[in-house]
């Protein structure tokens, strides 16, 4: 079995069928709105790759060190919609699930991340939908980002779509906190206890005192000061 039909055993698995015509047509209709998140992602992400142009034009220097995209896998969007009590269907994933397209941008500095975000949010076809905020109210275990959810129009032949993407954006040391403790919360046969919850918190610390001396660096050395 190749991946591809991997992939549509695990679709079907997930979004159960007793006859065969109707997951067929469940398929065909899962395969195209997937297709429209991803627009949706190559509308966002280029439109991040425009800004990390433009600033690295005008101040020699580029605040994005990557860019990364996904699409929610099917059983996640299964568990988001039990959780929720809601229906296992296409309507309400697209109408109550806002992460199922994702971006995620890590920047040299904190600074970065809020000058990204305004300026994204300032374009006329961007609509915020909501924003959390976990650098200036960092989550308890430590985590912090700064979340957005995002509603940008793509253009199909025929149509145009209003499409959901989440965005978060984050520092390098952000960034690699959350990977580390991603893999240990996950981690198969790995006992996430208290001491390690609270190792990851005092991690979580260094990586803010961490940003704060690089930003100071950054302020020492005059870096884009003039940016507004």
């Amino acid at each position: 079995m190749n991946s591809k039909e991997l992939k549509a055993r695990e679709i079907t698995d997930v979004f159960s069928f007793q006859h065969i015509e109707d997951s067929v047509d469940f398929m065909h209709s899962y395969g195209t709105l997937m297709s429209y998140y991803k627009c949706a992602i190559m509308e966002i992400e280029t439109k991040f790759n425009v800004l990390n142009v433009e600033f690295s034009l005008r101040y020699d220097r580029n605040p994005i060190n990557s860019i990364k995209t996904r699409l929610k896998k099917p059983m996640s969007l299964k568990e988001k919609l039990e959780k929720k009590n809601l229906p296992l269907n296409l309507e309400t994933v697209e109408k109550n699930i806002n992460d199922v397209a994702g971006v995620r941008v890590v920047c040299s500095f904190e600074k970065d991340v809020y000058m990204l975000a305004d300026a994204l949010l300032k374009q006329d076809d961007i609509k915020l939908v909501s924003m959390k905020d976990y650098i200036a109210n960092p989550k308890p275990n430590g985590y912090r980002s700064l979340h957005l959810i995002v509603e940008v129009p793509i253009f199909l032949a025929n149509e145009k779509r209003i499409m959901k993407v989440e965005i978060q954006l984050r520092t390098i040391a952000m960034h690699s906190w959350a990977s580390l403790e991603h893999q240990l919360r996950y981690k198969k046969d790995f006992d996430f206890n208290e001491y390690v919850a609270s190792e990851l918190l005092e991690c979580a610390s260094l990586s803010e005192n961490l940003d704060k001396k690089m930003d100071n660096l950054r302020k020492l050395l005059q870096i884009d000061d003039d940016f507004e």
